[in-house]
């Protein structure tokens, strides 16, 4: 792979190494290294070390722990948009006899089944997998803490139950799966479920002395689908741009939309905190943009792979060591450094090839009740609608091809939006959900909810 560094100015370039020696330095990782997305490509590689002359490149991989899981949920959206399940099966359908059967799919991909954080002792990140060979040692005889749905509880057993949902519905481990399904459509040559060389070895850094521990490199076994995968700042750019846009091979753009959006009650930290959980990704509002992606640990390594879809820019983080550099802050960072020093060009703008004089006719204002509205039409043949002014309900609709239209986000998210038209085919409003829009506020001549009062619009003496 070429790192094209010449795309970035040199400024900008500049305080991304700044701020990944900082992170280096301060967090006192033996190696750090880090990758900006931007249009679809690598556009800056960046690394620090502590070995003099042999800073790791793009091909140099670490362990991303729980990054492996964004990978597992891509599996799962590829099995539902085959139709062999759906997110709202219960998981003793398709695999009877976990004990944990009675959580939904969805609810194990949001981390909302109310299983346990972790599988009982010993701790499985630091012992060997063989220590829990069947679903029954992952999960131990009481797997609930909490009553299923009602909150978010990160879960790595419930990980450990999709995995091995993939095996059984695809009658293949979930390394050959992941493989084939994935790894090699997207041409992520330097993701594995075990260490290929060139790989960093995993460290711990003694908190109060600058000296270093190795860390065992355990096969997760039953375990793997939470947090088993070795990857490097090449493949993650790579993933990062298929979580992004989509690509048919795997997922379509609409479904990995739907991983992005909140899929997870927030407890009431998280709604301060602006972070909640997707289908497989973490969500956060981070200095006025949303965030996409995942953040992974296990002993002796650290990573982050951040995302924001609006500003076209992604960021990747892998370091080796066991605690130290916080990388889901420095991810945000090398976010917010790019988006801010060479914010995003639009596209031109460009008219319409074409428009239906009946669509063209509904574009303008509109009232429901007293609040004052704007149709607009947008270029995917599709309509808007938002409030004239100040913050109110509003919503991008796809056109259904009969003359309708569905509502994409919001309070209208899945409502339909329609024309009612008088018998001479004049518009006389416009009907959301049952909610009534007209041309006037409580136009008389359309037939508003409640009536209008006959002697109309008055003043007070």
């Amino acid at each position: 792979m070429t790192t094209i560094q010449e795309e970035l100015l040199p400024g900008t370039r500049r305080a991304l190494l700044h701020r990944i020696a900082v992170a280096q330095s301060e967090g006192r990782s033996p190696s750090l290294v880090a990758a900006i997305v931007r249009d679809g490509r690598t556009v800056w590689h960046g690394a620090r070390t502590s070995v003099d002359g042999h800073a790791p490149d793009e091909n140099v991989q670490y362990r991303i722990g729980s990054i492996t899981k964004t990978f597992t949920a891509v599996l799962v959206l590829r099995l539902r948009d085959e139709g062999l399940l759906d997110l709202g099966d219960r998981l003793e359908k398709h695999l009877p006899g976990t004990g944990a059967g009675e959580a939904t799919i969805a609810e194990l991909l949001a981390h909302t089944s109310g299983l346990a954080a972790e599988s009982p002792a010993p701790w499985w990140e630091r012992s060997p997998g063989a220590l829990r060979p069947e679903l029954a040692d992952v999960l131990g005889d009481d797997p609930f803490l909490h009553p299923i749905g009602r909150r978010f509880h990160y879960s790595n057993p419930g990980y450990t139950l999709l995995g091995a949902l993939v095996e059984q519905l695809r009658g293949a481990s979930w390394e050959e799966v992941l493989r084939r399904e994935v790894l090699e459509p997207l041409g992520l040559n330097r993701t594995s479920a075990q260490p290929s060389a060139p790989h960093a070895g995993g460290w711990a850094v003694h908190p109060w002395a600058d000296v270093l521990l190795p860390e065992p490199a355990e096969d997760l076994g039953r375990m793997a689908p939470a947090g088993q995968l070795w990857s490097t700042t090449g493949d993650l750019a790579r993933f990062a741009v298929f979580l992004a846009q989509g690509d048919d091979r795997v997922l379509s753009a609409e479904t990995v939309r739907e991983m992005r959006m909140p899929a997870a009650p927030a407890e009431a930290a998280d709604v301060a905190d602006g972070v909640t959980y997707g289908l497989g990704l973490q969500i956060q509002h981070h200095d006025g943009r949303l965030l996409v992606g995942h953040s992974g640990s296990l002993p002796g390594f650290l990573a982050n792979l951040t995302i924001s879809v609006a500003d076209d820019v992604a960021a990747v983080v892998l370091a080796n060591c066991t605690s130290g550099p916080l990388l889901a802050a420095l991810g945000a960072d090398l976010v917010r450094i790019v988006a801010v020093a060479e914010p995003r060009v639009p596209e031109p703008w460009r008219p319409l090839s074409d428009v239906d004089a009946s669509v063209l006719e509904l574009a303008g204002q509109w009232y429901w009740g007293t609040y004052a509205f704007a149709l607009r039409l947008t270029g995917d043949g599709g309509v808007s609608l938002e409030p004239l002014s100040g913050n109110g309900r509003r919503s991008r609709f796809r056109a259904n091809g009969d003359g309708t239209w569905t509502g994409l986000e919001g309070y209208y998210a899945g409502e339909l939006l329609r024309a009612v038209r008088r018998p001479d085919g004049s518009v006389s409003h416009l009907d959301l959900g049952s909610f009534v829009f007209t041309r006037q506020p409580y136009d008389e001549n359309a037939e508003v909810p409640g009536g209008v009062d006959p002697e109309g619009w008055r003043g007070i003496r």
